[in-house]
């Protein structure tokens, strides 16, 4: 017998755990509404970002890559909300990069301030990306049960 602490190895492995539940039609988890709200903000950033900016190729920027980076947002977020697989795993992919470039920048932050919003990056894109693991199950989740 195993003690109350203890689980089977079957439910350890996940073995017994049931396949999630696929999402109904026009069904949008909220995190995927968050999702698709941050990208399309991100976009509006950008694009406000590269008109606003005097000479923007001395900091580095130009207006085409802007705005290509842009409509590639706006397709992430239409992706999204048309729930496709690819539009999420893409989402993810440049939320571990934003993870990974700002725990950089937390070793370089020379304020109290800019460690503390470094933090709250990592914390925020850290919990989208793993509620993000969720839908995609769901998105690829069978609308059949298995067969017995």
């Amino acid at each position: 017998m195993t003690g109350p602490r203890e689980q089977p190895r079957a439910q350890q492995d996940g073995v017994g755990r049931p396949p999630p539940r696929p999402l109904q039609e026009g069904e949008r988890p909220p995190v995927l509404n968050v999702s698709v709200a941050v990208c399309v903000a991100l976009a509006l950033g950008v694009i406000v970002g590269a008109i606003s900016v005097h000479d923007l190729s001395r900091h580095g920027g130009s207006l085409p890559g802007a705005l290509l980076l842009a409509l590639t947002l706006l397709l992430l977020a239409r992706g999204m909300y048309r729930r496709r697989y690819w539009a999420v795993l893409a989402f993810q992919a440049l939320l571990a990069f934003q993870i990974l470039v700002t725990s950089l920048a937390l070793v370089l932050a020379s304020t109290v301030l800019a460690a503390g919003l470094c933090l709250l990056t990592v914390t925020l894109a850290g919990w989208l990306f793993w509620k993000l693991v969720s839908v995609m199950a769901r998105i690829q989740a069978p609308h059949e049960p298995p067969p017995p």
